[in-house]
């Protein structure tokens, strides 16, 4: 990581903004407005720009730099308000106090595309605000959570990639998650001598589950009177009044109970 300091770039050594103990995580942030890509050596010099901007802010009544860090396109990382210090740059006090704010040093024209070397400073940033601010995992951008475009749609595409150091293997993708598989309504083998006792179980402890159950045994593995009523209160937990919650279950509250398949 290449960071320069306050005090070597033209700042106090240390921000008088408020302290802030820990943050859910980090914001990136870009400038919002036109950028021109220059040698290393005026970066700095942007930097002073930016707080001496923000410190002319009366609207804002800035006390300092705004943001938490700062990168440029060679991928060096700027000292803002640092550590453990509020940021003024989310949008209000509560949003401040959530996330540090990391702005890369990049325009809407000019330089609009973030550098490799950018990229890894923001990276650099971001866990560097973690070991020494006690900044969370969450990295969103300055968008999510406030309207505005910033850190436009490349930062933010990056962010939600979850901002990858460049080079770096592609995450493999999660798992679907198992489609979960119900037992399709029984129809009238339900109540006859071929109906499925494993069902019955099956449906009297989703009843159950859904505060519906009216079992003083059970349930199952037989259809009886107790099953009846409990179908009975889910059916009048759906809705349903009069003699349409007579305990019987039709194929609309089958569906909604959503009984497990047993797999038999």
């Amino acid at each position: 990581m290449q960071l320069i300091r306050r005090a070597q770039w033209g700042a106090p050594a240390t921000s008088p903004a408020a302290k802030v103990a820990s943050t859910r995580g980090v914001k990136v942030h870009y400038l919002g407005s036109a950028y021109a890509s220059r040698t290393h050596d005026r970066c700095d010099d942007y930097v002073r720009q930016i707080r001496a901007a923000h410190l002319a802010n009366k609207k804002e009544n800035y006390s300092d730099i705004a943001y938490s860090m700062l990168v440029c396109e060679h991928g060096t990382v700027f000292e803002g308000r640092g550590a453990h210090r509020r940021t003024g740059a989310n949008g209000s006090a509560t949003l401040n106090s959530r996330h540090y704010a990391v702005c890369a040093l990049l325009g809407t024209e000019g330089l609009t595309r973030p550098t490799d070397a950018m990229l890894a400073g923001l990276r650099d940033a971001i866990e560097y605000l973690r070991e020494h601010g006690d900044a969370g995992p969450e990295i969103l951008g300055h968008r999510d959570g406030h309207p505005t475009a910033c850190p436009g749609d490349e930062l933010h595409a990056w962010v939600k990639r979850g901002a990858p150091r460049p080079g770096a293997p592609a995450p493999k993708p999660k798992p679907a998650p198992p489609v979960a598989k119900y037992e399709p309504f029984p129809g009238a083998a339900f109540f006859t001598a071929g109906r499925r006792s494993q069902i019955i179980t099956a449906m009297g402890k989703r009843l159950a589950a859904e505060g519906c159950g009216r079992y003083a045994v059970g349930p199952g593995p037989a259809w009886g009177e107790a099953d009846r009523k409990s179908y009975a209160a889910w059916q009048r937990k759906l809705g349903y009044i009069g003699a349409a919650a007579d305990g019987i279950p039709g194929p609309s509250s089958w569906a909604e109970l959503r009984v497990p398949t047993t797999g038999k």
